[in-house]
């Protein structure tokens, strides 16, 4: 008997060692070699007329980790009788796809069938970090695309979670305390809609009154932008996260925290707790480590839960899934 549990134990350890070398840095070099260049191509041209963009590409990169790993299952479109991730209500307001879908064409015009969708979205993500003036980082790739988008999978941290009800998320998929710090430190870019924050303005909790943690002057500003919940408005107005340096990924984020200026409650309680302030003050008073736990932070995001090796597929259109095989029939002779 333990032998036998000796035997499962190494065939494991060899599993994962083969998983490990299957996503790697160059995984193209050889079958698709301008890949990265491909990609990278594609989302300057599009930053070069809209730097939200880079947002929009690290939100998009985050939903599809969190729900089935890094497989690019966001991207599938819902059909008449199945309704995948991105009809899911944290995923309506993610956009990028057309991005996604120019990349995707491109790689398919210069080596068909041979680029995931799940790396086009981690190497655009990655690219457009470096642009926004974030830190430049290689990226392993050799993810394969899923076979599964349900909408009843998505379940992702919302806005207004303390620091222990979002960190039970991260702390699932194997990322420390510190990380999951680092990884809300993407709210530096981006907007938030005023159904994510409005309570905080009027009513924090049922109080009648505003988040006596936000800015006075901060909040009577949101509130002019977004009404009270009984009465907004317009539809959804947006505002900055980062009321500075918006489209810069940078630590700016982190010092408005320090002055109750968090946009979102999460943001704001990263201030706030005990187990998290500190690192909130290490990353505001210097950029490097900001930059540097950042970098190390995604490319841990991007192996989340990945298909690597014959699992899942390569799909042609990242919307899509691959039509099933025709099945070849032979004949017999007499």
């Amino acid at each position: 008997m333990e032998k036998k549990i000796i035997a499962i134990f190494v065939v494991l350890c060899c599993m994962l060692n083969i998983t490990s070398a299957q996503l790697r840095v160059g995984f193209y070099s050889s079958s698709c070699p301008n890949a990265e260049t491909i990609v990278r191509q594609v989302v300057e041209k599009r930053f070069s007329k809209d730097r939200s963009i880079t947002a929009a590409l690290l939100r998009m990169h985050f939903h599809d980790c969190f729900v089935r790993g890094c497989d690019a299952s966001i991207l599938i479109d819902s059909t008449n009788s199945t309704s995948s991730e991105k009809d899911a209500g944290p995923n309506e307001t993610v956009r990028g796809y057309d991005l996604i879908d120019a990349a995707k064409a491109a790689l398919e015009a210069a080596c068909p069938s041979n680029v995931s969708c799940a790396d086009v979205i981690t190497l655009a993500t990655r690219d457009a970090v470096g642009l926004a003036g974030g830190p430049k980082y290689d990226v392993p790739t050799g993810r394969r695309d899923g076979l599964v988008s349900n909408v009843q999978d998505v379940n992702l941290p919302g806005p207004s979670l303390s620091v222990p009800g979002a960190f039970s998320f991260f702390q699932a998929k194997k990322f420390t305390l510190n990380e999951m710090v680092t990884l809300l430190g993407a709210h530096t870019v981006g907007v938030a809609h005023c159904t994510f924050f409005q309570d905080r303005l009027s009513n924090f909790q049922g109080t009648g009154k505003p988040d006596r943690t936000m800015d006075r002057a901060l909040a009577a500003r949101l509130f002019k932008l977004c009404g009270t919940q009984s009465r907004p408005l317009n539809k959804d107005p947006t505002a900055f996260l980062d009321q500075g340096t918006s489209f810069t990924v940078d630590n700016q984020f982190y010092n408005q925290t320090i002055f109750n200026k968090g946009i979102l409650q999460i943001d704001q309680e990263l201030a706030l707790d005990r187990s998290t302030a500190t690192i909130v003050k290490n990353f505001a008073s210097n950029r490097v480590p900001f930059g540097v736990n950042f970098a190390n932070a995604m490319i841990k995001l991007s192996k989340v839960d990945v298909l690597v090796g014959k699992v899942g597929e390569i799909r042609k259109n990242c919307r899509v899934f691959n039509p099933p095989p025709k099945k070849t029939t032979t004949r017999r002779g007499f």
